[in-house]
């Protein structure tokens, strides 16, 4: 099986490459991170100007018809940089659901402005009760006269500080734990009882909780088909998966590398300690975790571009796993090999690290993964 790249996405590679070379050494990141949007609004706007923003999207939505292995080549290149614009939260996981299930005036209001960099979109999906399980929603949705008025309390919602507009998960019939009964629903930020309180996350993002007091919206605000939201919204999160475990692949590759020029450095009793066999056997170790990672990174993304089904979803949990089990190994050893400086804010080590150790959680950890793999 060939996996070399065409020339298209070579191209690609090489301008988010020469992006990351230019505009985001880590002293770029740290000043980003502590402004008050957490993120370059300037940079988003040259992300819409490179197409970067319309890659997943196709030709009729306005987009560029990327498949998910132009994704994982853009969110590689991310990880590397350690890159905290919100492209997962708002292209993969928002835009993909309205790309995917909204209606035509959905998408012209939704995914024109966004693929020009002009809005953000967040998904609100996740509640303090459900852990990992997307279908336990409390938060409710009544139809009242020509729409829906809805109560309900979301947590964790990437994005959500700068979120123009909410993807809503809510209850409109049944139990619930049950799988039906799910509908989806636009939510303005600004719109009447809706309140956030923002706070940043470990790994350098921003996120809310988001509270839902009697919001109201029309019927034009459903996604989708009342009570059959949950497929949509499942989509909508393993396209943002695929886009995380990419990212971990970009960030486990710095962390090694970087992990082997230190120790080639760092001398102790005479010598650099990357003479140590026991510290050469680490890396080699650390070297062969993110290989596995990254092969299993190339097998979803080529099993998505075929088609989004069972397999597509199995290999997409085996990515998850993976980048849980060897993202935590090569990010342990890569503080571990520094030593205490390792740990510290001044040095980038930790901060792929935290990263490394967000993903993981998102969408589900490595043990819910590992037995959904099971049951796929």
């Amino acid at each position: 099986m060939d996996f070399s790249f065409s020339d298209e996405q070579n191209m690609l590679q090489d301008s988010v490459q020469r992006f990351i070379q230019n505009n985001y050494n880590f002293e770029s990141r740290q000043k980003i991170v502590a402004s008050d949007d957490g993120f370059s609004r300037a940079h988003w706007q040259q992300f819409a100007e490179m197409g970067w923003l319309g890659l997943p999207f196709s030709e009729e939505d306005g987009g560029f018809g990327g498949t998910a292995v132009e994704t994982m080549i853009l969110l590689e290149e991310f990880g590397k940089g350690l890159v905290v614009e919100p492209f997962i939260s708002a292209i993969l996981q928002a835009g993909s659901i309205v790309a995917h299930g909204g209606s035509a005036e959905q998408k012209q209001k939704i995914l024109e402005p966004l693929i020009a960099g002009e809005l953000l979109p967040a998904l609100a999906y996740i509640e303090p009760q459900a852990r990992f399980n997307v279908n336990d929603v409390k938060t409710t949705a009544v139809a009242k006269g020509s729409g829906y008025t809805l109560d309900g309390f979301k947590g964790v919602v990437i994005g959500g500080p700068s979120a123009d507009v909410f993807i809503v998960p809510a209850r409109t019939a049944g139990a619930q734990t049950d799988a039906t009964g799910i509908s989806l629903f636009l939510v303005s930020a600004d719109a009447e009882g809706v309140s956030k309180r923002d706070y940043p996350t470990i790994d350098g993002f921003r996120a809310s909780e988001l509270t839902l007091s009697g919001v109201q919206v029309d019927a034009e605000a459903l996604l989708g088909t009342e009570g059959d939201g949950l497929s949509l919204l499942q989509y909508g999160l393993d396209q943002g998966m695929m886009g995380a475990g990419a990212e971990a692949v970009g960030a486990m590759e710095v962390l090694y590398k970087d992990t082997v020029e230190y120790c080639k450095t760092r001398e102790q009793f005479g010598q650099p300690i990357g003479k140590f066999q026991v510290l050469q056997h680490r890396m080699v170790d650390m070297f062969i975790e993110h290989e596995q990672t990254k092969s299993l990174a190339y097998m979803a993304a080529m099993r998505l571009s075929e088609g989004y089904n069972p397999v597509s979803r199995k290999a997409l949990s085996a990515l998850k796993v993976q980048v849980g089990k060897g993202g935590t190994f090569v990010g342990q050893s890569a503080v571990q090999l520094h030593g205490g400086m390792g740990m510290t804010n001044e040095l980038n080590i930790g901060h792929y690290f935290k990263r490394l150790t967000a993903i993981e959680t998102l969408y589900g950890n490595t043990d819910f993964h590992l037995k959904q793999y099971g049951q796929l």
